[in-house]
């Protein structure tokens, strides 16, 4: 079979069942593991599929969304990791922001006995901060109850009138020219207002988001520092020539 061939059946496979194994793929097409895992390397390099522990996934739609109950049962002990690792960061006497998120609102236990002030956008990141007694602002605006995020111009004009030691922002996703990226304009705003205001800003991403791009643009890579968890297939190194990556050990 030719390449063209193989390649072609892969992409297939994968716009139907979205992500495929090594085995399913060496199945469908009758090459070998190694040769697949080779077409995958290519087909990767060129954008057309994204290569995943053990196999290989399309590319995420640039617009879509996952809800806040989707997000909570993905890769929740990588993200609990990551949230602990960005507290360490937050010093006593801190301002901070915490962006929506799940992997944000993981942060809040890890705060629990600093002395801080937390500003955020995310409904669920309140009620967190609050079970533990942070300090905590609130910003105004219009609420999007899929993520949980406040945004819109009232968002905006709200967040303009702090000034943060940190930030810690969650995204959908990392490109090395792409920069970091979201699905919502309205929340890409606010995301990139709240990394023109911290002294430092940190990107709170579990590996998937690496090598993905959304609809709307945020920052240019340089703009954070990465935190993400370790992962046997995930290839860091492009990302990593363009600004600093803090790698979890899960």
């Amino acid at each position: 079979m030719l390449n063209a061939e193989r390649h072609f059946i892969i992409l297939q496979v994968l716009k139907e069942k979205e992500t495929a194994t090594v085995h399913e793929l060496s199945e469908a097409t009758g090459a070998s593991v190694s040769t697949i895992r080779r077409d995958l390397v290519q087909l990767e390099e060129e954008n057309q599929l994204k290569r995943i522990h053990g196999g290989a996934s399309l590319f995420r739609s640039k617009g879509t969304e996952p809800s806040l109950g989707e997000k909570s049962t993905q890769n929740m002990s990588e993200k609990e990791k990551i949230a602990s690792y960005a507290a360490e960061l937050v010093k006593d006497g801190d301002c901070i922001f915490l962006d929506a998120g799940t992997t944000t609102q993981k942060m809040a236990p890890f705060l629990q006995h600093k002395q801080v002030i937390v500003v955020t956008n995310g409904y669920q990141v309140i009620e967190s901060l609050l079970a533990e007694g942070i300090t905590t602002y609130v910003i105004g605006g219009k609420f999007k109850s899929r993520t949980g995020a406040m945004t819109g111009v009232k968002a905006l004009e709200s967040i303009e009138t702090y000034r943060f030691d940190k930030c810690f922002i969650g995204i959908n996703g990392i490109h090395e020219s792409l920069g970091y990226t979201t699905a919502d304009p309205d929340e890409a705003i606010i995301k990139r207002a709240a990394i023109k205001l911290s002294r430092d800003a940190y990107i709170l991403a579990d590996y998937s988001k690496i090598g993905e791009a959304a609809f709307s643009k945020v920052a240019d890579i340089e703009a954070c520092t990465i935190i993400t968890n370790e992962h046997p297939e995930t290839n860091y190194d492009q990302v990593s020539k363009h600004t600093t990556v803090e790698v979890v050990k899960i």
